[in-house]
């Protein structure tokens, strides 16, 4: 099963701008789950200033917004996409992942399968 994990920072902390420790902590992690087939992909992201928001309102036109989103507290700093047996083998990686950030909220998120949709007559079979 793929999972996407993916952690949220405020904007203002420290791993915005890693430390060299936190860099090599971070790159022997990654190795490691790259050498035993978990991890599909992984990056971080530039902090909002640099992004843009588009949003398509029922009945509305589609607008974008530059970056930085001041009204939001904590946006999304980076993801790891990982293939795991199960929901609790995700989650524990994700928590080894936590563990390199002083604060930090991550979530895991199954990844949608095609076999995991259901047929348009609706049953699950496909």
């Amino acid at each position: 099963m793929r999972f996407l994990i993916t952690h949220r920072l405020d904007e203002r902390a420290p791993e915005w701008n890693p430390s060299e420790e936190f860099v090599e902590k971070m790159g022997a992690f990654i190795q490691d789950a790259t050498d035993k087939g978990v991890l599909i992909t992984g990056e971080g992201v530039h902090p909002s200033e640099k992004g843009a928001r588009v949003r398509k309102a029922r009945g509305a036109a589609i607008t974008a917004t530059d970056g930085p989103f001041t009204e939001v507290k904590e946006v999304i700093g980076g993801f790891l996409l990982v293939n795991a047996k199960d929901r609790a083998e995700a989650v524990e990686l994700a928590k080894r992942y936590a563990a390199f950030f002083e604060e930090v909220e991550v979530e895991v998120r199954q990844v949608v399968e095609f076999e995991d949709m259901e047929a348009p007559d609706g049953s699950a079979d496909r």
